[in-house]
């Protein structure tokens, strides 16, 4: 399948800001059942775009503006051909062991009642890890509802679980709390969705989880939609948590009453349509 993706931020400020830094991890990377046909981030003032790799193999974008602003875009859109792997992840870059993805962090931070929960889950993450993954992937799902209206990007794995709603985000957080309270090395994955009811526009990316199994490597959990990851998902950035993997993060100068506008495009492409 060949993906579309469309992803504008807009700024606003009552008052000027004075300097904008931003670090962007918005690009995607090729790796088996993911090519990156076309990509490219347009920023509506003069200024470089630096591209590194973080320490997760992220490939990550910085710019600076100091010229006075009042209004500020930030457009990312490209093409992303998908290939089906039934949830395998193969060929991506890899930095770290998979027992790093065993560090909690303060939004994967299990409480008792994940601890409870994970445990109830019965199992044995040494010999029946993915059927464990499977059944995690279940109850998360039927545990917590996906609500579309947002948290807040601060809010942990325990909020979420406590709440018993949240968005793709929390439950993502919620998968990786309790699968690291059974051993098993889980991170975040931040990317888009070609949704499968017609739905083009929506509000943000999407978020998953990437759980390790031995003798088949990374698999890729999508707990909102109750299914392993198919060839409608486009990986973009991993880390330990939703802060590692975050498509926006920066610091603002002045610039009072901010207000952001996001619009996210997700389609196939009309190029396969008309080949």
């Amino acid at each position: 399948m060949r993906i579309f993706v469309s992803h504008e931020t807009i700024y606003r400020y009552d008052t000027p800001v004075t300097r904008v830094i931003q670090a962007l991890r918005v690009t995607p990377r090729s790796h088996e059942g993911q090519h990156v046909v076309d990509w490219r981030i347009e920023v509506s003032e003069d200024c470089r775009l630096d591209a590194k790799e973080d320490a997760f193999g992220n490939v990550t974008h910085t710019f600076t503006t100091d010229t006075p602003l009042s209004e500020l875009t930030v457009l990312v859109a490209g093409e992303v051909e998908t290939q089906d792997t039934h949830g395998i992840v193969r060929g991506a870059v890899e930095r770290f062991p998979p027992s790093l993805y065993l560090r909690k962090t303060p939004l994967t931070e299990p409480d008792a009642a994940i601890q409870e929960f994970a445990h109830s889950l019965g199992g044995s993450a040494d010999k029946d890890r993915l059927d464990l993954l499977h059944s995690l992937l279940r109850r998360v799902h039927e545990d917590v509802a996906y609500d579309a209206d947002p948290t807040h990007a601060a809010t942990t794995a325990a909020e979420a679980f406590a709440l018993r709603r949240g968005v793709c985000q929390d439950l993502a957080h919620i998968f990786i709390a309790a699968a690291r309270c059974r051993g098993i090395p889980s991170r975040y994955v931040g990317g888009y969705l070609r949704r499968n009811d017609g739905v083009v526009a929506q509000e943000a990316g999407h978020a998953w989880v990437e759980s390790f199994v031995a003798d088949l490597g990374w698999i890729a959990f999508d707990p909102a939609h109750k299914i392993c990851v198919t060839d409608a998902h486009v990986r973009v950035a991993v880390g330990l948590d939703y802060l590692g993997a975050a498509p926006v993060r920066g610091t603002r100068f002045g610039g009072e009453g901010e207000r952001l506008a996001v619009t996210v495009r997700v389609d196939q492409s009309l190029r396969q349509t008309q080949s």
